[in-house]
């Protein structure tokens, strides 16, 4: 007589990589019968459950993507190309408790990593360690030249053009092992840092680092730097990170390639949004916020730090850096009332970029730190994305929607 024994189910909602089929169904409002054919065309990941049983898992990020889309596939109209997935990457993803390195939640993982720890997971580095400290970057005579011209130049614009000579002085630039990859990555990241801090590139942990050129006094100013650095270390294919890919594909050095992260970065739009946050955090506090906010409201004005392209409710990044702010003797107007009335008056939540603004402040760091910190973190995952587009040896040759004239004969 067989026995009748259940297998039990595997617990797959809390990781928020993946969701059931019952869940995935429940969110796209569909039966479970469309969902497998949503799997069959490709619209939809799924995958076998690790414990060996006959279930399966769906791609979280695939659903909510289909579930935001704006023609409904429920109603039959077709995809458009823009709305779907530009590249496959093992780097990292967005789900809704924030971003995932290479399997590992960014928010949990910040608690105690460092930027360096989060650079060598987001490499892939598994068999050594590219941060020893004497992996130092190479200074040439013209490199040293650069950086005495370019003394009082903007941190970025200092990088970049350090950056530029930096594949000539380096022997191993082009070493395409697994280890090389890992070594000159290890090297630029000191070197952007060294060449923004305006110090001489050291072997010593980056946060602690930051910590001393800026002479911050706080207590907790190297552990708030820390966290931050790791939050911001990736972002899947954000405008910065896509361009490098893009210039990575073409065969250029890993060098070259963050230079064409630095140069977007710059942006109003991207990197330059942490001191406009930074801006519109001094006004606030330094009159009537609930006027003020009122007043921005009406005249259409937008509030930078607030809202995301990519988060439909609150940014889990930011909160993460709120509840550690939180543990220090910062003034909960910033973190709390601040937010708040602009969500009442707006529907918008903080983002990062207000969250920096807000840490910039606690901390009393230097102007315009925001862009430094997001240049220096985000470094860690150019390197990783570029590394895996030079291993994929494919050219990114996207196709433009053409919407001109009719073709006159």
């Amino acid at each position: 007589m067989k026995k009748n024994r259940r297998r039990a189910r595997p617990q797959v909602s809390d990781d928020p990589l993946y969701l059931t089929a019952r869940s995935a169904a429940a969110e796209l409002a569909i039966s479970q019968a469309t969902l497998y054919a949503y799997v069959s065309r490709g619209l939809i990941r799924s995958e076998p459950l690790e414990d060996g049983s006959r279930g399966r898992r769906y791609r979280a990020e695939d659903v909510r993507s289909l579930k935001t889309r704006r023609a409904p596939l429920v109603q039959g109209e077709g995809l458009k190309a823009a709305d779907l997935p530009v590249l496959d990457s093992a780097v990292s993803t967005i789900t809704e408790d924030g971003p995932v390195y290479r399997g590992v939640l960014a928010t949990t993982w910040s608690e105690e990593a460092s930027l360096e720890q989060t650079a060598t997971l987001l490499w892939d580095a598994r068999s050594h360690d590219p941060f020893a400290k004497t992996n130092l970057p190479h200074i040439s005579r013209a490199m040293r030249a650069i950086l005495d011209a370019t003394d009082r130049a903007e941190p970025i614009e200092r990088a970049i053009a350090v950056l530029s000579l930096a594949t000539e002085a380096d022997p191993s630039a082009y070493n395409a092992t697994t280890e090389g990859r890992a070594l000159t990555g290890a090297k630029i990241m000191r070197l952007v840092v060294a060449a923004m801090l305006r110090t001489a590139p050291k072997g010593t942990p980056i946060h602690e680092q930051i910590a001393q050129a800026w002479a911050l006094s706080h207590p907790r100013a190297s552990e708030l730097i820390r966290q931050a650095l790791v939050l911001l270390a990736d972002h899947e294919l954000n405008a910065s990170t896509f361009t490098v890919r893009c210039a990575a594909s073409t065969g250029i050095s890993l060098y070259d390639a963050v230079i064409a992260g630095l140069v977007a970065l710059k942006g109003p739009r991207h990197g330059g949004v942490g001191p406009q946050a930074s801006r519109l955090l001094d006004t606030l506090l330094a009159g009537d916020t609930a006027a003020i906010i009122r007043e921005r409201v009406a005249l259409g004005e937008r509030f930078p730090g607030f809202g995301h392209m990519v988060y439909n409710d609150r940014d889990p990044r930011a909160l993460s850096l709120f509840n550690a702010l939180l543990r220090t003797d910062i003034d909960e107007k910033m973190t709390v009332e601040i937010p708040h009335r602009i969500y009442e008056a707006t529907g918008q939540f903080p983002n990062c970029d207000y969250a920096l603004a807000v840490m910039r402040r606690a901390l009393d760091m230097p102007k315009g730190c925001e862009t430094t910190l997001f240049a220096i973190a985000r470094t860690a995952g150019w390197i990783a994305h570029a590394i895996e587009q030079l291993e994929s040896r494919k050219l990114i040759r996207p196709r433009a929607r053409y919407v001109g004239p009719s073709l006159r004969r």
